[in-house]
């Protein structure tokens, strides 16, 4: 049987993924894991001893398309509605740390 979500683990992975649940919300992302959890322990009930791995989801060769630029934007229209941009470039928050 799954573990049950507390209010302990879904702050973890409400941290861990940078989210933040509050109120009714955080009662149905609680109810959501509770019933992917469930699910995933009724898979562990199907026999699949003799079945063979799924490599796959069709037989069907994968056909490629040809990379066809169909629209393009200009540097300039790209940079207009970014929150914060530096002349050639958007500017983003740093969110890595060179370690040493």
């Amino acid at each position: 049987m799954a573990k049950d979500i507390d209010d302990k683990l879904l702050d973890k992975l409400a941290d861990l993924s940078r989210l933040k649940f509050e109120g009714e919300d955080k009662v149905a992302i609680k109810a959501d894991l509770e019933r992917m959890l469930r699910f995933m322990d009724k898979l562990k009930e199907v026999d699949t001893e003799n079945v063979k791995p799924l490599i796959y989801m069709t037989n069907e060769p994968l056909t490629l398309r040809k990379d066809v630029v169909l629209e393009q934007v200009s540097q300039k229209a790209a940079l207009k509605n970014a929150p914060s941009s530096d002349s050639d470039y958007f500017k983003v928050l740093k969110v890595l740390d060179k370690k040493k």
